[in-house]
């Protein structure tokens, strides 16, 4: 897995080196702003956990720059630094598929865990439609780094005191277990819609899937979990304004 991001980053560095020759027209636009949105999680943990999906806040600061448009694409590269709300939130079923019940309380047992990032994707990102008014299509991808700072347990039982007994699943270690590595690190690709409106900025719309390469639970033989990576839906708003722009574009 960790090959795979070698070749994301060197993938990336070759599209910063060819927009650098400016083989298109040329551009030199600079924007800045800031992003909000809703991040729905989990984790794909070996042994297996029977999950929802986690949900969260994100939200940062955004920066793009646009170097050249080849032909009918819009060539840039973009990126963020974020603050987000990820984890993971079991479905705690019996063999029937029903809530499992907890013996001393009498309610059924409810379990999830929410870990705080700080997130840095940085795209390559390829556009196709208006630049300075009206709409645009875009399409962007390329690797995301996250650092822990924080996390919360919500359980509404007494480890010691769970339902064992009718539980389906019933790999638990990871209720106990912090996590163990703070640097997260995996691919991020996005699709969305941006209007842009002259002299007030750019609307962008977009939707974005994150899959981890990295674990965040120690997984060597001796380890009880092999995998443990994250899985992210992020749905999310984006406002930029031009600092540098083109002229006579």
């Amino acid at each position: 897995m960790r090959n795979r991001l070698v070749i994301l980053l060197a993938l990336l560095l070759t599209f910063t080196v060819r927009m650098t020759a400016q083989i298109g027209e040329y551009r030199n636009n600079f924007s800045v702003g800031f992003n909000g949105g809703y991040v729905l999680s989990n984790v794909g943990f070996t042994p297996s956990v029977t999950q929802g999906l986690h949900g969260g806040i994100t939200g940062g600061i955004s920066a793009r720059y646009v170097s050249e448009k080849y032909f009918s694409t819009i060539c840039a590269l973009y990126g963020e630094v974020n603050f987000a709300q990820l984890g993971w939130k079991e479905n705690i079923l019996d063999r029937n598929d029903q809530p499992v019940i907890n013996a001393v309380t009498g309610i059924r047992e409810e379990y999830s865990r929410t870990a705080n990032y700080v997130q840095i994707p940085l795209f390559a990102r390829l556009g196709w439609g208006r630049e300075q008014k009206g709409a645009q299509f875009f399409f962007q991808v390329g690797p995301q780094f996250g650092f822990l700072l924080s996390e919360s347990t919500k359980m509404n039982f007494k480890f010691e005191e769970r339902n064992q007994k009718d539980r389906i699943n019933e790999t638990c270690a990871q209720d106990t277990m912090s996590i163990q590595h703070r640097f997260d690190y995996g691919i991020a690709g996005g699709l969305g819609l941006e209007y842009s409106i002259p002299k007030v900025g750019h609307f962008i719309l977009e939707g974005r899937y994150y899959y981890g390469l990295g674990n965040i639970f120690a997984d060597s033989k001796r380890d009880y979990f092999s995998k443990s990576n994250y899985g992210n839906i992020v749905i999310k708003l984006t406002y930029l304004f031009d600092i540098i722009k083109t002229k006579n574009l």
